[in-house]
C-alpha cells in the first residue's frame, strides 16, 4: 500500500515539473516575442520609421466599377386595342426577326366596317366627279353666253352711234350684256388653286371618306402584334381565345445581342470618369473577359441612391451571356501629371493645419506645413510645402516632434504600416 502512494506522489511530482516548464516557457517567448516587437518600434531608443522619397511622377486614381449586364433591350409587347385573340404564333423562348407576327386579334368587325367605309368614299367620289362635270358645262356654258353678249351688245353700240337704234334698245341689250358678266364671275370667282369651291367641297368629302378607310385599315394592322425588333421571347401571358386589354403587356422581347453593364460610381470618381475610355469586363459567372468602352456618365446625381450611373458597353458578346450577370472592372485615370504625393498616411492634420515630417540628412526629422491638392484613395498631392527629392515619414509619427532622431527603413506600402504603428 505505501508503495503505490509513493509511486502516486512522483507521477504528481513528474506532471507538476512537466507543467511547470510549460508555462515558464510560455513566458519566456512571451517576453523575447515583445523584446523584438518593441525593437521593431524603438531601435538603440530611436523610434523606427517608414519614409518615402517624393519624386514627380503623374498621379492617377484608381477606380473600381462593379454591375449587372444589361439587355441591349428588353421591351414589353401590349396590344393597342382590346379584342379577342384568335391565334398566337410565338412561344417563351422563340428567337424571332422584326416584323415577325407573334399574336392575331379578331378583325371581323373591322373587315365589315372598312368595306362601307370604301363604299361611302367609293360614292364621295362619284359625287366629286359629278360636280367636277357640272361646273365644267356651266362655266362653258356662261362663257359663251357672255361671248355672244358682249358680241350683241358691241354691235349695238354701233348702232346706236349712228342712230340706227333708240336708247331704250341699246339699254335692254346692255342688261342682257350684264346679266351674263355676273353670271359668268360668280362660276369663275369660285375657282382657287385650279378647282371651283363645290368640287373642292366634294372632294374633300371623298379625301374624308378615304382617311377613315385608311384609319380603319391601321387599326387592322394593329390587330396583327408584330416584333419590333430581333430577339427572344421572354415574357409570355396570352392564349388563343382570349380577351386582352388595351395595353396590357402579353409578351416581352430581349434582344442580347449586344449587352452593357450598368455600374454605380461615387461623387468624387464621377467628376473625373469620362466617356470614350476602354476597359476590360471580367464576367464573373462565365470566367471570361470582355473589351468594353464607358458611354455613358450620368450627368447628375441619383437622388436616392446617392450615386452616378456608368454604363459600359461591350464589344463582344459570348454565345451564352445572359443579362443579370455580375460584372466587375477596374481602370486607373490620370488625375495630375508630373505633381508631388505622398501616401495618404504621412500627412497628419493638427490644429487646422496640414503637417508632415522630412527626414533630414543628419537623421533628425523637421515638421513642415503642406497645402493639400488632389486625392485618391492612397494618395495626397501636395502643391506646396515640399520639393522635389525630400524623404517624408509615413508611419509612427505619434513619437515624432520636430528635431527628433530616428532610424528609418524603406515604406513598401500601406500592407506594411501595421508593424511600424505604436
Amino acid at each position: 500500500m505505501r508503495h503505490k502512494i509513493t509511486q502516486f506522489n512522483r507521477r504528481n511530482a513528474v506532471f507538476s515539473g512537466i507543467l511547470c516548464l510549460l508555462v515558464l516557457a510560455l513566458a519566456l517567448y512571451g517576453f523575447f516575442g515583445q523584446s523584438r516587437d518593441q525593437k521593431a518600434k524603438v531601435a538603440h531608443g530611436k523610434p523606427l520609421v517608414k519614409v518615402v522619397t517624393v519624386n514627380r511622377a503623374d498621379m492617377t486614381r484608381h477606380i473600381n466599377l462593379s454591375g449587372q449586364t444589361v439587355a441591349d433591350a428588353n421591351i414589353p409587347l401590349a396590344p393597342k386595342y382590346t379584342g379577342r385573340v384568335t391565334e398566337v404564333r410565338a412561344r417563351l423562348g422563340d428567337a424571332v426577326k422584326a416584323g415577325d407576327i407573334l399574336m392575331i386579334q379578331d378583325t371581323g368587325d373591322l373587315d365589315i366596317s372598312i368595306a362601307e367605309q370604301d363604299a361611302a368614299a367609293g360614292a364621295a367620289q362619284a359625287d366629286a366627279r359629278e360636280a367636277t362635270a357640272s361646273y365644267d358645262a356651266n362655266y362653258l356654258k356662261a362663257r359663251n353666253d357672255l361671248e355672244l353678249e358682249t358680241s350683241k351688245y358691241e354691235r349695238n353700240q354701233y348702232l346706236f352711234s349712228i342712230g340706227a337704234i333708240s336708247q331704250d334698245t341699246l339699254d335692254r341689250v346692255k342688261q342682257e350684256y350684264l346679266a351674263s358678266q355676273a353670271a359668268f364671275d360668280i362660276l369663275a370667282d369660285q375657282v382657287q388653286d385650279g378647282d371651283a369651291a363645290s368640287v373642292q367641297s366634294k372632294q374633300y368629302t371623298a379625301e374624308k371618306a378615304e382617311r377613315a378607310a385608311d384609319a380603319l385599315r391601321r387599326q387592322r394592322a394593329d390587330m396583327f402584334l408584330r416584333a419590333p425588333r430581333d430577339g427572344i421571347i421572354g415574357y409570355r401571358n396570352v392564349e388563343a381565345g382570349a380577351i386582352v386589354s388595351a395595353g396590357t403587356k402579353v409578351f416581352s422581347l430581349v434582344d442580347n445581342s449586344h449587352l452593357n453593364v450598368d455600374c454605380t460610381l461615387s461623387e468624387s470618381d464621377a467628376a473625373i470618369l469620362k466617356t470614350g475610355l476602354s476597359v476590360q469586363v471580367t464576367i464573373d459567372a462565365l470566367g471570361t473577359d470582355c473589351p468594353g468602352r464607358i458611354v455613358y456618365v450620368s450627368p447628375a446625381m441619383d437622388e436616392a441612391s446617392r450615386t452616378y450611373q456608368v454604363r459600359i458597353e461591350l464589344d463582344t458578346a459570348a454565345d451564352d451571356m445572359k443579362a443579370g450577370l455580375f460584372a466587375h472592372t477596374s481602370i486607373d485615370i490620370l488625375q495630375r501629371p508630373q505633381t508631388l504625393f505622398v501616401p495618404k498616411e504621412a500627412v497628419l492634420s493638427r490644429n487646422g493645419r496640414q503637417i508632415l515630417y522630412i527626414l533630414q540628412a543628419d537623421g533628425t526629422v523637421a515638421e513642415r506645413t503642406v497645402r493639400i491638392g488632389l486625392m485618391n484613395d492612397e494618395e495626397e498631392e501636395i502643391l506646396a510645402g515640399l520639393q522635389d527629392g525630400e524623404v517624408v515619414v509615413v508611419t509612427n509619427q505619434d513619437k515624432l516632434k520636430d528635431g527628433t532622431a530616428v532610424e528609418s527603413v524603406p515604406y513598401e506600402g500601406p500592407d506594411d504600416d501595421a508593424e511600424a504603428a505604436s
